[in-house]
């Protein structure tokens, strides 16, 4: 993906658990805030979308890369919800460096991208595309999409009623039960980015390499490779995103069938 040419800102198109098996969608606890179709800025607004940044001005090229991406995955989500005759209500995009206010909190850097049921927005910190890059490895402005329809798939699953379960089991879970179902519900959301990127790729939006991109960001972030990294084992216990294999596999279940019923990620006892 070009930011500029035939990509998404260059073609100026505006981006033990079984008890839930009935379930479509879902996010994980600790970043049940994040990201969303309309992108805010604290400085300025770029028409259509909304786009937020809390210190300084957003840069024009980074302005209107995550304003396609963005404005892609409206137009995505949309034909999709209008074959589920439902109507897709549009995110808020914000950016921001350090910390931010949200409605659900305070939102920090630490907390790396997430999505807020609440407010409906998706929160970036500027600086963890940086990390992306420089500390994982993974590199690429289809990387950066990626992160993006991640969060974007929170707000599906919130647009769809899941997070508002999710937030029923969580009351009734030990710790160790609802580590797992958030692992199902954050592979759902990579299956929803897939799921982009597969329409995305329908309008010629995508270009040779951007698929790799995307794995290579859904490896680096998997929680083994994380855990592997800062504190020398894995805990799967304790995973709330999934390994890097599973990360990479339901981004390519999405990717490759295009379909909103693919990314059951509840169902069967492996995931």
């Amino acid at each position: 993906m070009s930011r500029g040419g035939r990509g998404i800102v260059g073609g100026g198109i505006g981006m033990i658990i079984l008890v839930v098996v009935g379930m479509f969608f879902g996010i994980d606890p600790r970043v049940i805030l994040g990201l969303a179709g309309t992108v805010e800025t604290v400085q300025q607004q770029m028409a259509p979308q909304k786009v937020e940044g809390a210190k300084g001005p957003l840069s024009d090229e980074m302005g209107r890369f995550v304003a396609g991406v963005l404005a892609d995955t409206e137009k995505t989500w949309g034909t999709l919800f209008q074959q589920l005759g439902r109507q897709y209500q549009h995110p808020t995009l914000v950016l921001f460096t350090g910390a931010t206010p949200t409605a659900c909190g305070t939102g920090q850097a630490a907390m790396g991208p997430f999505y807020c049921p609440l407010d409906q927005k998706v929160y970036i910190d500027l600086a963890f595309y940086q990390q992306l890059r420089d500390r994982f490895k993974a590199p690429g402005d289809f990387a950066q999409a990626y992160v993006i329809a991640h969060e974007i798939g929170h707000h599906v699953q919130n647009q769809l009623g899941i997070m508002k379960k999710m937030d029923a089991f969580r009351q009734r879970m030990t710790e160790t039960q609802y580590n797992a179902l958030s692992v199902r519900l954050e592979l759902q959301a990579d299956c929803f980015a897939g799921v982009w990127a597969h329409h995305a790729q329908n309008r010629n939006l995508l270009e040779a390499g951007d698929v790799e991109e995307a794995m290579r960001a859904a490896s680096a972030i998997g929680d083994d490779t994380i855990q592997r990294r800062t504190q020398g084992r894995i805990v799967p216990d304790s995973f709330t995103h999934g390994s890097s294999e599973q990360r990479m596999r339901w981004f390519m279940t999405g990717m490759k069938s295009g379909q909103v019923s693919a990314c059951n990620t509840f169902e069967g006892n492996q995931i």
